[in-house]
């Protein structure tokens, strides 16, 4: 299949990936390996509440994600933006692929889809090489 668009939803403990042109979509899942981290921060303690950056997580998405000329990066929180800075810092011809970064809740994946071709063809996205990016 040709597809020459991407849409990736990601959180912090998985990311959903559809590769898809005007007929057809193929969709593939990456999990961060070590299950889900919650942190909750008391007040008084010593760091920031957070999981610290999961590189091999990123990378197996930038991985799938190799080869797509045009990708949406969505996600309900920070993993979207670790993501892109992931990619810009460690592959600059992926990280030009990327026309835009979106917050997006818990969509199915009919809805990411859906969301990701209106977005596509909406003036979000401009041809000939100017692009809108929002968080």
């Amino acid at each position: 299949m040709n597809q020459n668009r991407t849409v990736v939803w990601i959180d912090h403990q998985r990311a959903r990936i559809i590769k898809f042109d005007l007929e057809k979509s193929e969709s593939s899942e990456v999990h961060a390996h070590g299950g889900a981290t919650h942190l909750h921060h008391k007040h008084g303690a010593v760091g920031s509440g957070h999981a610290p950056v999961n590189h091999q997580y990123y990378e197996a998405v930038a991985k799938v994600l190799s080869g797509s000329p045009e990708i949406l990066v969505t996600g309900p929180a920070s993993a979207k933006n670790e993501l892109v800075k992931h990619i810009q810092e460690h592959d600059g011809q992926l990280a030009k692929a990327i026309a835009g970064v979106e917050s997006l809740d818990h969509p199915t994946e009919g809805e990411l889809l859906a969301h990701a071709r209106k977005w596509f063809d909406s003036a979000n996205y401009l041809r000939g090489g100017k692009v809108l990016k929002s968080s």
